[in-house]
């Protein structure tokens, strides 16, 4: 395998740091990790492979187009890996404007990067760079309980965190057609596995069973997304910056459809057998059902055939596998989890206010 030299922004974040572990630890890549740090980054994530020569970090935004540009230009990376973003519905509806500025206004700011290196590069490599734009299946809206989001499926964002995604989007594949910047776009079902933010479903859902809460459940919990075990996603985004048709997309996904409440009760069956209560009762009885989140997606499934086919891709991990390595992980790293609790983000509810 061919050594590159990758850019990831966002790399400090939940899927950006579990792909640096995968690139330093599983591959010869080289790796410039470039995130601002902001309340869901965490360089502890990525604290296994810190001491690789082959590893380096700079905090900066996005959006800061100087500092992005003289990053460029010292590493000179054969891909780019565009993760950094805000990514939290119930935050989006809180707080609109953070995901504009940084999913659409900074997707702009390393395109407009990007572009301008690309364009200084000798012919051949120009023909080898890519720049890989990871989304999410959130950009095509809601199924009804049948059917599955495919490459074609046509774009119908229904909150600002997929809106703003979808703009995103839009901007690469009009960067690769207008100006011909060979890039990538791969769109994930849901994400979960170790060093996962706590305000995302799994793992609040983990922490608040240990530590005796509510668990709190949406509606009825009959929402129901696709689950892919975070890396088995890595592998993915290696697979289409490397072998991956430049302008082309990719659906990511677990094949591993669940409502919210049946991933809520598996969590909770899973601790019972390996931290049972001290009172004997089961974690179900913790259960609770709230007021439903403003413009809750239905169902989310992802048909994920395009990248095992042309690329060889399939998931390793089961959902039931996945989700016994993840609460085990959550289990034995108390140390990464504690101080967010304490100081960043104490499991409270988001996504009540209007814009």
């Amino acid at each position: 395998m061919t050594s590159l030299r990758i850019l990831v922004t966002g790399g400090a974040g939940f899927i950006g740091s579990a792909l640096v572990r995968h690139l330093i630890a599983n591959t010869p890549h080289s790796v410039l990790n470039v995130d601002a740090l902001t309340y869901a980054g965490n360089l502890s994530s990525v604290e296994p492979v810190a001491a690789s020569d082959r590893y380096r970090f700079a905090e900066a935004n996005i959006c800061d187009r100087a500092a992005i540009a003289a990053l460029i230009a010292d590493f000179r990376p054969q891909v780019i890996t565009h993760l950094a973003a805000e990514s939290h519905v119930d935050r989006s509806i809180d707080g609109p404007a953070a995901f504009i500025e940084t999913n659409i206004v900074g997707t702009f700011t390393m395109l407009s990067a990007a572009l301008d290196y690309w364009r200084g590069l000798d012919e051949a490599e120009r023909q080898a760079f890519r720049f890989h734009h990871i989304s999410t299946d959130e950009v095509f809206g809601a199924l009804g309980p049948d059917g599955f989001f495919t490459e074609e499926t046509a774009y119908d964002p229904r909150s600002p965190y997929s809106a703003s995604k979808a703009g995103s989007d839009h901007l690469v594949s009009a960067w690769h057609h207008t100006y011909g910047l060979p890039t990538l776009i791969t769109n994930c079902s849901n994400n979960y596995g170790p060093y996962h933010f706590p305000e995302k479903l799994i793992p609040l859902m983990i922490l608040k069973c240990l530590s005796g809460e509510k668990l709190p459940v949406y509606g009825r919990g009959d929402n129901v997304r696709d689950w892919l075990y975070v890396d088995d996603h890595v592998r993915a985004l290696t697979a289409v910056f490397e072998r991956g048709q430049v302008g082309e997309s990719y659906m990511v996904g677990g094949r591993s459809e669940r409502t919210n409440l049946a991933v809520v009760e598996t969590i909770c069956e899973t601790l019972d057998t390996i931290r049972p209560r001290a009172d004997g009762q089961s974690y179900r009885s913790q259960i609770s059902f709230v007021a439903d989140r403003p413009g809750h997606d239905f169902r989310y499934a992802i048909d994920a055939s395009k990248l095992e086919r042309e690329l060889g891709w399939t998931p390793a991990e089961s959902f039931e596998s996945g989700i016994a390595k993840t609460i085990r992980w959550y289990l034995d790293n108390e140390a990464w989890w504690q101080p967010i609790l304490a100081r960043q983000y104490g499991g409270e509810r988001l996504g009540l206010k209007s814009a």
